[in-house]
């Protein structure tokens, strides 16, 4: 009788070390299967594209709702910005354990580095991440499996631990050789998730003070300018007509709008008396004089007369100079 041959699912963003991690499975004999989480703050795409590439079975998977719950109080704590990478980590992983005696996988792998991210991938947080996510030793890291403690498929033989890599730091020559002599393509940048950007991170805090925070408000504050209005609200507002397109999009058909000229359009997230004040602003980026008098529409069925702001009073409103 032929030998079974190990199934494992992976953890997969469709950057270099996933793309590394999964070909180098698949190479000694895994049939490997790949998941890229989705959210308002990372999407799906790249890792469809490196399954594609990789020609591998893929399925997206939307963690909207378990994120929403860490934000609010991330037991291990942000990063540098709004990141709870720990936590995040470890719920994707628990998502794909619960899915090993469902599908008949043997275990859950992952592209991560020892060393390479000083928080989120040292050897505590990668032990604490294997335990906060059920999986334990049912976790491999087959970029750097040499350097770390042999888990169950290794001593189980599901997986020929001569045959995995020893990659440690920040460093990726071995990743990017590893991929050209396949002739394997690779996004320049990784990650890209917006919980690590300063800019976002700063508008995400405002909606969470303002316990504003939904997957709709966290996707709105993706696009134009962001302001801090009076009684906690938030207003959005688009620096050109793709950002327009967006924003009324997301508005639910209660954005706000010059009733006479083009300008920007604005959406209101919170206090409702704070709609004359996000009004001011839309007339304020529409260049209007200041001093001079706008009627702006809020949906189909409210006008705003406002008196245009001077630029003093629209710059202490502003949340952030970064864009996301």
């Amino acid at each position: 009788m032929a030998e079974r041959r190990a199934r494992a699912i992976g953890a997969f963003s469709g950057g270099l070390d996933g793309i590394v991690a999964a070909r180098l499975l698949a190479e000694i004999g895994v049939d490997v299967s790949l998941a890229t989480f989705s959210s308002p703050f990372f999407q799906a795409g790249p890792g469809r594209l490196g399954a594609e590439q990789l020609g591998l079975p893929w399925r997206e998977i939307d963690m909207t709702a378990v994120l929403m719950g860490i934000l609010a109080d991330p037991p291990s704590g942000f990063g540098s910005n709004m990141n709870p990478c720990i936590d995040c980590h470890a719920a994707m992983l628990a998502i794909l354990g619960r899915l090993l005696p469902a599908e008949g996988f043997d275990f859950v792998f992952t592209g991560e580095v020892l060393g390479q991210r000083p928080m989120s991938q040292n050897r505590h947080s990668l032990v604490r991440v294997a335990r906060l996510s059920g999986l334990g030793d049912r976790l491999l890291r087959p970029l750097s499996a040499k350097l770390l403690e042999p888990v169950l498929p290794e001593r189980e033989g599901l997986v020929d631990r001569s045959l995995l890599l020893g990659i440690s730091g920040r460093g990726r020559s071995p990743q990017i050789s590893f991929a050209r002599e396949r002739g394997l393509s690779y996004p320049q940048s990784g990650g890209g998730c917006l919980l690590t950007d300063p800019g976002y991170s700063r508008r995400l805090r405002v909606l969470m003070d303002g316990e504003l925070l939904s997957p709709r408000s966290a996707r709105l504050i993706r696009f134009g300018r962001v302001f801090a209005l009076p009684g906690g609200a938030v207003g959005v507002l688009g620096r050109d007509e793709a950002d327009n397109n967006e924003l009324e999009a997301l508005s639910e058909g209660r954005f706000l709008r010059l009733r006479d000229r083009p300008g920007p359009s604005a959406v209101l997230l919170g206090d409702p008396s704070a709609a004359p004040v996000l009004a001011g602003l839309v007339a304020f980026h529409a260049k209007l004089p200041t001093g001079s008098t706008a009627l702006v529409l809020e949906g189909e069925d409210t006008e705003h007369a406002v008196t245009v702001p001077a630029p003093g009073d629209v710059r202490p409103l502003l949340v952030c100079i970064e864009e996301p």
